[in-house]
């Protein structure tokens, strides 16, 4: 059973003042109404700024009214009253025209809107049609603000944080439930040269930030490639090399949109990733369908052979492979039970890859993994459900953190177990991200990181392999705006790392302390 947390600052782990001051949040939507459930989502600190296509009806504003007040009641700064372009259109010129003034004037360090591609709820054979319980508005709007987003940080220079949201999603689960794309997990990396790299997604794709010779850390620089959706998964190889995954959405020539499954590499610290290259989607033929494809999941073999995973159209799921040495596969299908957005890929104990997906219909995960002769098998019988948003992959092999849907507590689970093991943080949101191998008293230490009780960085230690052992944890007292991250160099020099809304990071390195995991002063990374 977990020890109980201990929530004393770690040795050394402070903040300057510049550090966890109020931001700037636009929340663009159609109508008053569309917005009440985005606020309900804003901690303490926010600033925010409705930013409204059309006035909508009085019961709209009222409950706009009431969602603002009940966030100034838990500590947000409201700026004013919804500002109400006055524009019919949606994703047309003028509207992106309009929307990006509204940014001009607001400076926002992020946004949030609706969900682009909402999930159907039916299928209409016979004309080809999705049917969908949103209207039209919604993902049109979402579509001219993502576009208004990346104007805007093109102009400016300055990385804009974007969220989407799904329709029907639950504030009382926290941010990470409600998302469209998932925010990255294990965007710290460490490359060969023991230097660091950081990797986020922005309004304008993903940028990143990584270290000099003498520890210096660069500006924001992009990754190069157009038309990325804000979200990101980052995958080291067997060789310990990231490669990160996000969804492309472009517009066709018949007013449609693609959406597909695009991947880079990085393989020299000093120098950008590969060019982004696509591998398409499960449902690519038919556009309506391909764009409702779910965000992927990927993990590496034993023998280096990749392995994609996404959620389809018929909410199964697909996947894709590139061996080592040879070419990708086409896409084939699990046709199993049907899964939500949540899918987590694993290298299991013997080797080969696993998938795991939330149970779409019920609480619950299931779970594929290669059996005998290679085909794959499914699970259903996985013994826990865990929280919208919360799976992620844990620091042994085959194994996943999540947190629990009852009560909240981070657990960890592996294939065999009878029941998962609680891991202690149940003050924390979202999901954990993991590393191993870091040394302490002659003994190896798995590592989590989290976002815990006030967003602060919260960091738990276990023995490797033994979280049953139990796990103490440390509030670092940095601000954590999702999901702090780390990262062990080749020479055992382990790294913490949260991001601020507007881009900054906050580092951490550990510090030699017999009988403690303790770290210096947290210091700003900014441009």
């Amino acid at each position: 059973m977990s020890r109980k947390p201990d929530r004393r600052t770690g040795a050394g782990a402070r903040v300057d003042s510049a550090d966890g001051r109020t931001h700037v949040v636009a929340v663009v939507v159609p109508e008053p109404a569309d917005a009440v459930p985005l606020v309900a989502l804003e901690p303490a600190g926010a600033e925010i700024a409705v930013v409204c296509l059309r006035a909508g009806g009085k019961d709209g504003r009222a409950a706009l009214d009431r969602a603002l007040t009940a966030a100034a009641d838990r500590g947000c700064r409201v700026l004013g009253g919804p500002r109400v372009l006055g524009v019919e259109g949606t994703d047309d010129p003028a509207t992106v025209a309009a929307v990006l003034d509204a940014l001009r004037d607001l400076e926002p360090e992020r946004l949030h809107t609706l969900d682009p591609d909402p999930a159907h709820t039916s299928y209409d054979q016979a004309s080809g049609m999705p049917t969908y319980d949103v209207p039209a508005a919604h993902g049109e709007t979402a579509a001219g603000a993502l576009a208004a987003a990346r104007a805007w940080q093109a102009e400016s220079g300055r990385p804009l944080s974007v969220d989407c949201h799904r329709a029907h999603g639950d504030p009382e689960s926290g941010v990470a439930a409600c998302r469209r794309y998932p925010a990255p997990v294990n965007w710290l990396s460490a490359g060969f040269d023991g230097r660091l790299t950081a990797f986020l997604p922005t309004a304008a794709g993903v940028v990143r930030r990584h270290q000099d010779a003498q520890g210096r850390w660069s500006a924001s620089e992009p990754v190069e490639g157009a038309d990325l959706l804000p979200g990101l998964l980052v995958v080291p190889d067997p060789h310990g090399f990231p490669h990160l995954f996000a969804l492309r959405r472009s517009a066709r020539d018949d007013g449609g949109v693609d959406v597909e499954v695009v991947y880079a590499a990085h393989y020299r610290t000093s120098e950008p990733p590969t060019p982004w290259q696509s591998i398409g989607g499960p449902n690519a033929v038919d556009w309506r369908r391909g764009r409702a494809v779910g965000f992927p999941a990927a993990a590496f073999d034993a023998a280096g052979n990749l392995f994609v995973f996404a959620r389809n159209f018929g909410n199964g799921i697909s996947w894709r492979c590139r061996p080592a040495d040879g070419d990708w596969t086409a896409w084939q299908h699990l046709r199993g039970v049907r899964v939500a957005d949540d899918l987590v890929a694993v290298t299991g104990a013997h080797g080969g890859v696993e998938v795991y997906g939330r149970v779409r219909d019920t609480a619950g995960v299931v779970r594929w993994y290669p059996g005998q002769g290679g085909a794959w098998t499914e699970d259903r019988t996985v013994p826990f459900a865990p929280r919208p948003g919360t799976l992620a992959p844990a620091p042994e092999p085959g194994a996943v953190l999540f947190r629990d849907l009852r009560t909240n507590e981070a657990c960890v689970w592996r294939p065999g177990a009878q029941a998962p093991f609680p891991l202690g943080d149940a003050e924390g949101s979202g999901p954990l991200a993991a590393v191993r191998g870091v040394r302490m008293d002659g003994w190896t230490y798995s590592v989590l990181v989290a976002q815990g009780a006030g967003g602060a960085c919260a960091v738990g230690a276990y023995p490797e392999g033994r979280p049953d052992t139990g796990v103490w944890w440390q509030d670092l007292g940095a601000p954590s705006y999702d999901a702090p991250a780390a990262a062990v160099t080749r020479a055992g020099l382990l790294t913490l790392s949260s991001r601020m809304p507007d881009g900054q990071l906050l580092t951490a390195a550990r510090e030699e302390s017999p009988g403690a995991l303790a770290f210096a002063a947290w210091r700003a990374v900014r441009d």
